[in-house]
């Protein structure tokens, strides 16, 4: 299975462009963004659990990002409510599951090689820094190598400076309605710019967004990397 698999287009997809489907775990339902493989696949996606659904207990070849959007996830390390950031490093093991239910934002099998570092962060607790501009605010999720990591909140009528992506970028709305020149995104709405793209962002209403960038450029090398040491084996909560 092939979903947004060319990383030098631009993609933008609405929750209304993108409905759920069933996973092969009862109870599991899923939004594809972009996939390369079947069921044990390179993907991004948006996760539902209905309450009371798990998945088996499974390794993370690949590496696993999680963002909790709604509800309440759980493995054995814990309870994540919404606005839990969760990074599980290749090799890494757990069982999930949901008692009251859940959606998440999940990115599969993308991790680097040397990229081994476990995480747990309650953003609704955690500490904001200043942006680069007035009225943003920045939430440093994750850094290595040229890739970041972030929640970022705009203030309404806040603007920022065009710029080009090294690396590319990748954006989700999470409130609000984040703009640029080629549009306006509402809650939901999905954002992949590639490598060496520019484009002004802006907000008039106010937004938050989860943004990282720097990622793109090496994906084929990080999917030539993963089918050969057989990173490509696992499907998360999907």
């Amino acid at each position: 299975m092939r979903i947004n698999a060319d990383f030098e287009r631009r993609v933008v997809i609405s929750p209304t462009m993108s409905p759920w489907i069933t996973s092969p775990q009862m109870g599991v339902e899923r939004r594809l963004l972009d996939r390369i493989g079947g069921e044990k696949a390179r993907a991004t996606s948006i996760v539902r659990y209905a309450p009371g659904s798990y998945f088996a207990e499974h390794v993370h070849t690949g590496g696993e990002e999680i963002l909790v959007l709604e509800g309440t996830f759980s493995d054995e390390t814990g309870d994540y409510s919404a606005g839990t950031y969760i990074r599980n490093p290749a090799g890494s093991v757990h069982k999930p599951y949901s008692t009251i239910g859940c959606t998440l934002f999940v990115k599969l099998n993308q991790f680097e090689q040397d990229d081994v570092l476990q995480t747990r962060i309650d953003t609704k607790q955690a500490l904001w820094h200043q942006g680069m501009v007035e009225g943003l605010s920045v939430l440093p999720l994750h850094a290595h190598g040229t890739e970041h990591v972030a929640l970022v909140r705009w203030a309404p009528n806040t603007y920022f400076n065009h710029h080009r992506h090294w690396g590319g970028e990748e954006i989700l709305v999470l409130e609000g309605t984040f703009q640029d020149e080629h549009g306006h995104y509402a809650p939901g709405t999905w954002i992949r710019s590639p490598h060496l793209s520019m484009h002004t962002p802006f907000s008039v209403e106010g937004c938050l967004i989860y943004v990282k960038t720097g990622h793109l450029s090496s994906v084929t090398d990080q999917l030539t990397y993963a089918q050969t040491r057989g990173h490509v084996l696992d499907e998360i909560a999907q």
